[in-house]
């Protein structure tokens, strides 16, 4: 019986680190290609229209590709943790996972909650003046949410190829 658990939970950790593996390369790569064709600077400085609304989930806005992903990274490494504890060889690359993805998912509340609104879903623009520092501070957070996403995507990888290791 006992054997029979510890198979059970560690697939159970294999199938969550896959979730979350997937839900951190998904976030990873979006958010880089954000980054790089300065998607906050179009968003930030557009205007309001019927077909493309200044809202979370308006025509343009990356909200839309998130949302359904979102709700699921880190909760899926952090159960991937706890699953997988008893495995010692991957505890600490699984501990570096839950830490990432948590630290990445901190951030991005911290975005939403407190820059995004005036940023991107204010009625009309901000002026130039007051729209820079809100895009400088968007554009450190989201650095360090890269950073969050690359080392639990990578820390995700290494847990799955220790518990690969373990089973051959």
């Amino acid at each position: 019986m006992g054997q029979n658990f510890a198979s059970r939970e560690g697939l159970l950790a294999d199938r969550l680190l896959g979730i979350a593996e997937f839900g951190h390369a998904y976030w990873f790569f979006g958010n880089l290609y954000e980054v790089i064709v300065k998607i906050p600077h179009r968003v930030a400085a557009a205007e309001a229209s019927r077909e493309l609304p200044r809202s979370p989930f308006g025509a343009g806005s990356p909200g839309r590709y998130y949302a359904p992903m979102a709700p699921f990274i880190a909760p899926a490494a952090i159960a991937a943790l706890a699953a997988g504890w008893n495995r010692i060889d991957s505890r600490p690359w699984l501990i570096a996972a839950a830490a990432g993805s948590t630290s990445g998912a901190a951030a991005t509340v911290y975005l939403l909650r407190n820059i995004n609104p005036k940023l991107f879903f204010s009625p009309q623009p901000l002026s130039e003046m007051r729209r820079k520092p809100l895009l400088q501070r968007w554009y450190r957070v989201h650095a360090f949410r890269l950073a969050a996403s690359a080392v639990a995507l990578a820390a995700i990888h290494q847990a799955r190829i220790i518990r690969l290791k373990g089973r051959g």
